[in-house]
């Protein structure tokens, strides 16, 4: 995800600005992780996910070579691209015509050339123009992974896609199981750094004026320990959540321990108490509201001890 400039190339020039100039070591053995597919994403500022298509698309315009080779620190041989002659005629003419733009620096225009520095790589020296040519000391990428700033207009796309995701889940005050698990899911898709997503969770909650985040996580706990322990894909959903959310150990115990003493009750309690609480706004049940309540008390499956725990706790709330 890049602005700038750079936001202006496609990622084919962008990955054949990338490859220009690098070549595989002799012998055959090892080659730098810069040429691999992730090696490329991280250059080219283009999610992992989408790379493989444009490499396949190029392979196939006769630009790019297709190696196996180690990776320093790696255990398997992974696939890495270098250009082929055509490429690197094509590379050379895009950065040749990069190289020649007119920009605007402090007032004054002056060839990129100038600005280029020896060995300097070509995706490097581009990341400091803005769309209208105008140099800056500090570059203007923002990848999708940086926690802080502004994303750039690739990355708003993704964090729009994941606020509503947020705002959809945060809809009932709680966020499940199923609904962090998916939401997980998508923030590692995306390429999204964690902390960039739980701004994006707070935003979306705030909005809507949603409990804070130690309520969810309370009522995370209680789902969890429904059935007398908490499984091991449990713990890792909720020390993924606690972390998120800055929750820490010593809340997390609290809220733990509140939790083991909270009283179990059904699955449909709460439809059960929501309808009593509505009967009981005029500080009355009448006999047909009675006869109705019941109905419902033994179709939801809701016990007489919940039903005489509900009604104790709504006078101590009176």
């Amino acid at each position: 995800m890049v602005d700038g400039y750079l936001g202006t190339l496609t990622t084919e020039e962008r990955t054949l600005l990338h490859l220009l100039n690098q070549r595989l070591p002799d012998g055959g053995w090892e080659a730098p992780a810069v040429l691999t597919q992730a090696g490329i994403s991280a250059a080219v500022h283009v999610q992992r996910k989408h790379i493989p298509r444009t490499l396949k698309r190029m392979q196939s315009q006769g630009l790019l070579n297709i190696d196996q080779r180690h990776i320093p620190g790696g255990k398997q041989r992974k696939r890495v691209y270098t250009l082929t002659e055509e490429g690197s005629i094509n590379a050379n003419a895009l950065s040749e015509r990069c190289l020649g733009m007119i920009i605007t620096h402090d007032g004054t225009k002056k060839p990129l050339r100038t600005f280029s520095k020896p060995h300097q790589n070509m995706l490097e020296l581009l990341s400091h123009l803005d769309e209208a040519l105008t140099y800056h000391e500090s570059v203007l990428v923002a990848p999708v992974s940086n926690p802080e700033g502004i994303a750039s207009i690739d990355a708003q796309y993704g964090e729009e896609l994941l606020r509503r995701m947020f705002a959809r889940a945060w809809e009932d005050g709680k966020i499940t199981r199923d609904e962090q698990t998916l939401l997980n899911e998508a923030v590692e898709f995306l390429g999204m750094h964690p902390e960039r997503a739980r701004r994006l969770s707070n935003e979306a909650r705030k909005s809507l004026k949603i409990p804070p985040p130690e309520e969810v996580y309370f009522d995370m706990l209680v789902q969890a320990l429904e059935d007398g322990e908490i499984a091991q894909e449990e713990i890792d959903l909720l020390e993924t959540f606690r972390i998120a959310f800055g929750i820490d150990q010593i809340t997390h115990q609290n809220l733990l321990d509140r939790a083991k003493n909270e009283p179990v009750v059904s699955e449909h309690y709460p439809i059960y108490a929501a309808a009593v609480k509505t009967a009981l706004l005029d500080n009355v049940i009448t006999v047909d509201e009675h006869a109705i309540l019941r109905t419902l008390k033994d179709q939801l499956g809701v016990s007489d001890q919940e039903h005489e725990q509900l009604l104790l706790e709504l006078q101590r709330g009176a």
